[in-house]
């Protein structure tokens, strides 16, 4: 039996492999991140088992494949059911990420607590923290702890040697990065270690049924750390974010194979863990008093929405170069905006500093706000107030129309429990059937918005 060595050049920033060192990685376009990884000696008959089946499996129709109703485990936390589709699913592998600090330990904690509670074997595998911090934050959390059972492992195979032997319903392992198969050579933390172990322990879930958290680290960028085969191996990845004053947790789901992406789940952290946050649009929408530059709008974040408050501040250039500052809004759109409000509007800007903020840290990905960024900037150019009952929501093209958003009505709907009496929103979202309390102003291009936001 003959070994072989394997080398392999890896992007230290994206995670890309290239058969030999280059300069410049063709897919992240950085500069000198290619690194050489040695990925240790591989038998000939003994090669890595690749994908969910570990070897050759019997080839099926579609049809004959056994198709059966999957029940959901809750993990005890509405919001967090939520941004994984439901629940947990049987056999689905879940990688948490999150800058230090954010909570990711805490919130596994809160959810396995509560789910073993409830009958389910829980395994938890520490490879960053002794169990002795696990049982202080377990005790101070004022958490049950009778139920969970506690490993202090990184080494793969003698993780599932333990899983085999008191087979767990779930697993945590803290964190995916610490771990490592001890088929490979290299250190634990680089991109051959993660891709291994994770594939490893994916391999393992899906034949025994098992539900598996990954903790995952990141990098300075805010992206998770590791190869890009990482996201691709698990099920379900999502991601904790901090908000600015460090009060709020924001729990985002980038992929999930048994729910919707885009999916958010709101906390608060206190003294006693992550609590819910069971009307996040009441959180971000916390106006004292009327000003300038102010404007109300609807998100649609997964599948609910969220009332969300857009502040524009115009001033005159004190320089040569005005600036254009956007927190929470893409600024390429910010810039595209403006100059479709320069061009349909007959508003100028050129030669005012703007600075566009979403208020409570988030990030705005959809469209449908483009109508209410105009006008929160309109807004604070011409010193004009915009009532607090009155919102905006709508796509701008850029021939200057407003165009239609999704889920127009149960926008509008969840605007009127929030006490709004006013709405302008894209003519073809104007619902057929009026709405008790709410005036609504259909419009079709943005001049029409405009002549309609200074009247009010």
């Amino acid at each position: 039996m003959t070994k072989k060595l394997k080398t392999s050049y890896v992007c230290e920033r994206c995670g890309a492999d290239f058969p030999r060192w280059n300069g410049q990685c063709t897919s992240c376009g950085e500069w000198n991140t290619i690194k050489e990884i040695k990925l240790g000696a591989v038998s000939d008959r003994n090669q890595r088992a690749v994908g969910y089946a570990g070897g050759r499996s019997e080839v099926k129709l579609l049809s004959e494949v056994n198709v059966t109703h999957t029940e959901r485990i809750s993990t005890g936390m509405s919001e967090f059911d939520r941004v994984l589709g439901g629940g947990l699913v049987r056999g689905g592998v879940i990688l948490i990420g999150g800058a230090p600090g954010t909570g990711k330990s805490t919130i596994l904690l809160q959810a396995v607590a509560s789910m073993a509670v409830r009958g389910e074997r829980v395994l938890y595998v520490s490879g960053e923290e002794s169990l002795q911090q696990i049982a202080e934050r377990a005790h101070r959390l004022k958490l049950p702890a009778d139920h969970i059972m506690m490993l202090a492992e990184t080494s793969v195979q003698a993780i599932c040697e333990v899983l085999d032997e008191i087979k767990p319903h779930i697993l945590v392992i803290d964190s995916i990065q610490v771990v490592y198969t001890q088929d490979n050579d290299s250190a634990p933390g680089t991109v051959s270690q993660v891709r291994e172990s994770a594939s490893f322990l994916t391999q393992y879930a899906k034949r025994h049924n098992l539900c598996v958290f990954m903790v995952g680290h990141v990098t300075k960028d805010q992206s998770l750390a590791g190869p890009m085969t990482l996201s691709h191996i698990v099920d379900t990845q999502v991601m904790l974010i901090s908000t600015d004053d460090a009060r709020f947790r924001i729990l985002r789901a980038d992929k999930n194979r048994f729910g919707s992406v885009g999916e958010l789940g709101f906390f608060i952290m206190d003294s006693v863990g992550l609590k819910e946050v069971k009307n996040p649009s009441a959180l971000f929408l916390n106006r004292q008093t009327p000003c300038t530059g102010s404007v109300v709008t609807v998100l649609w974040e997964g599948t609910r929405p969220l009332v969300v408050e857009i502040q524009s501040l115009v001033i005159a250039c004190q320089y040569g170069n005005p600036r254009r500052l956007a927190v929470g809004i893409d600024q390429n759109r910010l810039a595209m905006l403006l100059a479709v409000l320069t061009r349909h509007g007959n508003v100028f800007t050129a030669q005012e500093e703007i600075y566009v903020n979403v208020v409570g840290g988030i990030k705005i990905t959809e469209t449908s706000s483009d109508l209410a960024i105009v006008v929160s900037v309109v807004s604070s150019l011409k010193n004009k107030i915009i009532p607090q009952q009155v919102l905006f929501f709508g796509e701008l093209g850029l021939s200057g129309e407003i165009r239609a958003v999704g889920n127009g009505q149960a926008r509008l709907s969840d605007a009127v429990k929030h006490g709004f009496k006013i709405a302008v929103i894209p003519k073809a979202n104007a619902p057929k059937v009026a709405i008790a309390g709410l005036q609504i102003y259909a419009v079709a291009t943005l001049s029409e918005a405009l002549d309609v936001m200074l009247g009010l």
